[in-house]
């Protein structure tokens, strides 16, 4: 019963016309995923605008003038938290100080693991947004801000936020089922960006590549994972388009069954907007089906 109405609401709200908004505050994301999800929220009174742009990554983000000038005179700026956007600390008292940050991380309800062992940073791990159930509590917080700041589109945003519910149910459903038959499979992956998603849909911990992104795995760890690789016959190992060094991954696995292969938790080839969620969501579990799946 669920399932239906959750699919009548995912399939009618791309056509219900939206209501007459009054102009949205200026509002700052600063990863695509995120975005992804305010503008969902923010359709039909204004888009935001994104902070992270390109192949950019959150680990290594350097200032330009164009992402200076996306912050001044922003209202509302949106990170998942200090753990992963520290750079924002430091910009926004001399770019927007009068923006309000939005921390996700701190959003009531959400589910926080934290680093597992030998990870790059002693804290929570950032990833949130690749937990669906996660997503849902990130608009319903997006809804709530929104409506602060512009009460006169409240309404809006809330209807917004509930088509997004929707469809993210359906989603969940869909990746669920596409994903039971690699339940338990041994794989490696770049660096620990997977627990979110792969609690969620109930995958293996990968043996991980590098603990820190922006530093080069050591001799030993290597050792570790090429001995990981062999005795276990892993069949992937997953590098990542805005980190990864595929030459060395191309290295780790020559001589044995596993092949490398490219997982992308921030979306870096899709168009920005509201649909990038789903679309990186979706291609997570192609590129994990396609690598891991018992022939």
């Amino acid at each position: 019963m669920r399932l239906a109405l959750v699919l009548i609401l995912a399939l009618a709200a791309p056509w219900l016309p939206p209501p007459a908004a009054a102009d949205a505050p200026g509002a700052v994301a600063s990863i695509r995923p995120v975005h992804a999800l305010l503008a969902g929220v923010m359709a039909g009174a204004g888009e935001p605008t994104l902070l992270v742009d390109g192949a950019q990554s959150p680990h290594d983000f350097a200032l330009r003038p164009s992402a200076a000038r996306r912050l001044a005179g922003a209202g509302l700026v949106v990170r998942v938290g200090p753990s992963l956007e520290a750079f924002l600390d430091r910009l926004l008292p001399t770019l927007a100080d009068r923006a309000r940050l939005v921390d996700l991380v701190d959003s009531p309800g959400l589910v926080l693991y934290p680093r597992r062992p030998g990870g790059d940073i002693a804290d929570s791990d950032p990833h949130i947004w690749l937990d669906p159930e996660n997503a849902i509590v990130i608009v319903d917080r997006l809804a709530g801000e929104l409506a602060a700041l512009d009460p006169a589109n409240a309404g809006l945003y809330r209807e917004n936020a509930l088509a997004m519910t929707a469809r993210i149910r359906v989603l969940d459903d869909e990746l669920a089922a596409r994903l039971a038959p690699l339940a338990g499979l041994p794989w490696v992956a770049f660096h620990d960006a997977w627990r979110y998603f792969g609690t969620r849909y109930g995958l293996a911990p990968p043996g991980i590549l590098v603990a820190d992104p922006s530093v080069p795995p050591g001799a030993a760890r290597l050792a570790r994972i090429r001995a990981r690789i062999e005795d276990e016959a892993i069949r992937c190992v997953f590098v990542e388009p805005a980190v990864a060094d595929n030459r060395l991954a191309a290295a780790l696995v020559r001589g044995t069954v596993a092949r490398v292969a490219v997982l992308d938790p921030l979306g870096i080839d899709l168009a920005p907007g509201p649909d990038l969620w789903f679309g990186l969501m979706r291609g997570l579990a192609d590129g994990l089906v396609d690598c891991l799946a018992p022939d």
